[in-house]
């Protein structure tokens, strides 16, 4: 039985097309609702209840987040989750620009339907937080728990924010290249790649998180963060105590997968395609 039914009369065709397309939105709604829920519950989860201990822990999370969403939807979608990674496959001619638009509107959605889950579920212990240590939320100390939804750069400069989420983002994509380019010999199983994708994705914000919580793609942070200005946050959330969310969390990580992908195309692939194909 197809998960998707799309007999609507359309010509075989426009038949195909039409579930393809629902199919792409799907994988990459639920996708990225997946990996933003893992990912923003550890968080919360971190500073509520103290349950993580290091930031390896909440890394590992959001690792294992990407693994498991990779592992759930790529039969219906590419798996992108990730807007700079669906800007990046367009680049390298991974994907039709056609379907830009549906990638990134189903990865807004699931990663905004994940900020509202994630209030649904910690709403009355952020509500208990917030009273025991005088938070009035919208107030600039409510960061430490609007960061539960959003990120923040409290103690670096704007560029060197933007930096660091431009780095991260260039790291991401460039292994996510290179992990599924048929002819890297040093490359992965297929069956094992999401796994390799989501150690990168835990070895990065390791490295990046002290700096700017790594966000390292935009759907993930500000589908939340949308839904953090809706619920109370506002200015906090958006634009946030220092401005500058869209600079480093939205530009950052797009400029890093545009620099990864032209990289990518126009030197590591031709040489490997003269050493292997």
């Amino acid at each position: 039985m197809p998960i998707i039914n799309c007999d609507t009369g359309l010509k075989p065709h426009e038949n195909f097309m039409k579930k393809d397309y629902l199919c792409n939105f799907l994988g990459e709604l639920v996708g990225t609702f997946i990996l933003v829920l893992f990912g923003c519950s550890s968080v919360a989860v971190s500073i509520l209840f103290k349950a993580h201990v290091g930031l390896f822990q909440i890394a590992s999370v959001w690792g294992i987040g990407v693994t498991l969403a990779i592992y759930t939807v790529r039969h219906l979608s590419c798996a992108h989750l990730n807007p700079a990674v669906s800007i990046a496959m367009v680049i390298a001619q991974r994907m039709h620009i056609k379907k830009l638009p549906l990638y990134i509107l189903a990865q807004f959605t699931g990663a905004f339907l994940a900020g509202v889950f994630l209030y649904l579920l910690f709403s009355s212990s952020i509500a208990d937080f917030e009273l025991a240590n005088n938070i009035i939320r919208g107030d600039p100390n409510s960061a430490t728990t609007a960061m539960f939804f959003g990120e923040y750069f409290p103690s670096i400069s704007l560029f060197n924010a933007f930096l660091a989420e431009m780095l991260g983002t260039f790291l991401l994509v460039l292994i996510i290249f290179s992990v599924t380019e048929k002819c890297n010999v040093g490359r992965p199983n297929n069956d094992f790649a999401p796994v390799v994708i989501g150690v990168t994705v835990t070895a990065i914000i390791s490295i990046i998180a002290p700096l700017t919580q790594a966000g390292l793609n935009p759907a993930r942070d500000f589908g939340p963060r949308l839904f953090a200005y809706l619920a109370g946050w506002k200015s906090i959330a958006i634009p946030g105590p220092k401005g500058g969310f869209f600079t480093v969390y939205i530009l950052g990580p797009i400029v890093g997968s545009i620099i990864s992908a032209l990289i990518f195309t126009k030197i590591f692939q031709p040489s490997m395609n003269i050493k292997k194909c």
